[in-house]
C-alpha cells in the first residue's frame, strides 16, 4: 500500500516503514498497518513561553469519552475537509477544545507524521504559545488542562518502555509518569519524536 507525501512522492508501509509510530516499538505492527487505510489527524504540541521554564499544555481526556478516555493527549483530531491544512486543523481543535485562542499560537513546524495502531496519520504542529491565554476545558473532550515542564519532557531519564497486552498481543510503548499523570502511548510516543529529532 502505497501512500502520497505533501512533495509528491509515495511511501510503502509493506516496504519501507515510515520513520516514527507504534511500530516502532512494536515492528509486527507494520505488516498490519499497512492493511488498512489511515485517516489524517493532527495535534497542536504547545510550548508555553515562560522564560527559562518553558511548558508543555497537556489534557486529561473526559472519562466518558468512547476511546481513549481519561488519557492524557495532546489538543487535536481528525483533519476535516474544510482545513486548509494540519495547521489549522490543530489550531481549531485546540480551540474546540481547551478554548486556546489563535492570537496566542505561533506554529513553528512540524514533526514527521505517527502512525497509531487505530488508524490515525498524525502530524503534530509544535507552536510557541504567548502567556497571557485563558484555558477553559470542553467537559464534552476534556476534563482537565495542565502543564508539564518542557526540561522534564526532554529528559531521557525520564522515559520508560512498559508493556501490556492488548487483545492476547504483548504490546511495547514509552510512558512519562509526571506526579499523579501518566503520559503514555502516543502522547508519550510523540514526546519522544521531538526528543529524538532535537534534543537527542
Amino acid at each position: 500500500m502505497a501512500r502520497r507525501e505533501d512533495d509528491g512522492s509515495e511511501t510503502s508501509l509493506a516496504g519501507t516503514a515510515p520513520e516514527f509510530g507504534d511500530h516502532r516499538l512494536n515492528p509486527d505492527l507494520v505488516a498490519e498497518m499497512a492493511k488498512s487505510d489511515s485517516r489524517e489527524a493532527a495535534v497542536l504540541v504547545p510550548v508555553v513561553d515562560r522564560g527559562e521554564e518553558a511548558t508543555v499544555i497537556l489534557t486529561t481526556r473526559t472519562r466518558s469519552l468512547r476511546k481513549h478516555s481519561g488519557q492524557v493527549a495532546f489538543p487535536g483530531g481528525a483533519v476535516d475537509d474544510t482545513d486548509a491544512s494540519a495547521e489549522e486543523a490543530a489550531m481549531r481543535e485546540a480551540f474546540e477544545e481547551i478554548a486556546l485562542r489563535s492570537s496566542h499560537v505561533e506554529p513553528i513546524g512540524r514533526l514527521p507524521r505517527y502512525l497509531t495502531t487505530t488508524g490515525f496519520r498524525i502530524t503534530p504542529v509544535v507552536a510557541i504559545v504567548t502567556p497571557g491565554f485563558e484555558l477553559h476545558p470542553n467537559p464534552a473532550e476534556v476534563e482537565d488542562i495542565f502543564e508539564v515542564p518542557l526540561g522534564f519532557l526532554m529528559d531521557a531519564a525520564n522515559h520508560r518502555q512498559e508493556s501490556r497486552t492488548f487483545d492476547g498481543l504483548v504490546r511495547h510503548y514509552y510512558t512519562m509518569p509526571f506526579g499523579e499523570r501518566f503520559i503514555w502511548g502516543v502522547t508519550a510516543g510523540i514526546l519522544r519524536t521531538l526528543y529524538e529529532r532535537y534534543y537527542a
